[in-house]
Parts: C-alpha cells; structure tokens; sequence
C-alpha cells in the first residue's frame, strides 16, 4: 500500500504540535523551517527538495 501525503501538509502538522506543545529543540526547529520552506518555495526549493526526497527514499529502503 502506498500512502501519499503533501509535505506541506506532513510539516503543517508537525509545526503545529510543535506550536502547541511549546517544544524548543533543534528538532522542532528543523519542522518551523522546512514548513516554511515548503510553503514558501524560494529559489532553494530544488536542492532542499532533493535532499528530503534522497532522505525520504533511503528511509523506505530500510524498510525493505
């Protein structure tokens, strides 16, 4: 089953419970940016975009 979901919508979220749950980590940080990027889409989309991609695809690889 492949399940398809929009990253802004996926970081939406994520800044959103970070948002709620007041988290102040690098982690929360990392979510805030790539949010924002992602809505935003200046002219680093593409080489960020190929890294969350890249990371994204060698994640589902150990899956397997």
């Amino acid at each position: 089953m492949v399940l398809n979901i929009s990253a802004v919508l996926l970081f939406g979220a994520a800044s959103a419970l970070a948002v709620k749950t007041k988290s102040a980590g690098g982690a929360a940080a990392l979510v805030l940016f790539l949010f924002g990027f992602f809505t935003a889409g200046t002219g680093a989309y593409e080489p960020i975009h190929n890294l969350v991609q890249a990371s994204a695809e060698a994640l589902s690889a150990l899956g397997k």
